[in-house]
């Protein structure tokens, strides 16, 4: 029998550990599943899940599909901010202007530390000259939770461009001749790959978990959607509460798998000794 290795919990410890764990996210969803199989009447029986797709309940549902149409382009357009405007932005800072790090570090620290609802009462104003200028739609809402996203999106990207040694990569990138959007994208974003796939996980789990914001500033999202669903028909809210749950899981899963490392081949001279004895 090998020695276990020091500070490292035993085989059996860790799988009781991951059992219990996995039990305290299973548990609740299993349940979840349990009441939209329940019937009025008595029983189990998928009548609630079919009634998604009954052409008759369309009127009823249509609001949940509305929201759920609008939250997924709110994810789509935040994701961009995150993407196009956050990552260029955080690398900038790291790489010409390390002086402002620090500013950086505290603004960013700012959505969380303020509440919801005192960020609304901001929020308002702004959004009232937005509606005059280029209109209400529910796309505007992305200014805002671009806003709420950003300690995450930053924290996830920071952490890798700080321990790759972007600038040498940078200046070694620079002094070949190449410019400063080949650096970013080649040199600098194969690098964060993990922060960014990150970024984006926790950018859509935020847009399409978000309630506060889109009802104080009367837009209807998924989240505003299913209270009003939830009066009228309670069983069909919690399966798209479901659903919404067990996609952002297999998202997480898709993350971190394809997120980790990439697997070094053996060398061939390393086969080499084991076939001669």
């Amino acid at each position: 029998m090998s020695a276990r290795t020091p500070g490292r919990p035993s085989p059996a410890l860790a799988r009781t550990v991951i059992g219990v764990i996995g039990a305290a996210f299973l548990i609740p969803l299993v349940a979840m599943l349990e009441f939209t199989l329940r019937r009025t009447a008595g029983g189990y029986g998928p009548e609630h899940w079919l009634a998604l797709f009954d052409p008759a309940k369309e009127r009823t549902y249509r609001v949940l599909f509305e929201g759920l149409g609008n939250s997924f382009l709110l994810a789509a357009l935040t994701l961009g901010i995150v993407l196009l405007v956050f990552f260029p932005t955080i690398v900038l800072v790291h790489l010409r202007f390390p002086r402002l790090q620090r500013a950086l570090d505290l603004l960013t620290v700012l959505p969380i530390a303020i509440p919801a609802i005192v960020l609304v009462v901001g929020f308002a104003p702004i959004y009232r000259v937005i509606g005059q200028s280029v209109g209400s739609g529910v796309w505007t809402l992305c200014l805002a939770y671009g806003v709420l996203v950003l300690p995450f999106a930053y924290r996830a990207i920071a952490s890798d461009l700080a321990g790759m040694d972007a600038r040498v990569r940078a200046e070694a990138a620079r002094s070949l001749g190449a410019g400063w959007g080949t650096v970013l994208l080649r040199i600098i974003a194969p690098g964060v790959r993990r922060g960014l796939l990150a970024a984006s996980l926790l950018t859509i789990a935020i847009v399409l978990g978000e309630f506060t914001v889109s009802s104080l500033l009367n837009r209807i999202t998924l989240q505003t959607a299913l209270l009003q669903v939830s009066k009228s028909d309670p069983f069909v809210a919690v399966a798209i509460s479901l659903l919404s749950l067990v996609g952002v899981f297999v998202v997480l899963l898709l993350v971190s798998a394809t997120g980790g490392p990439p697997r070094r081949r053996p060398s061939p001279t390393a086969k080499e000794p084991a076939r001669a004895r």
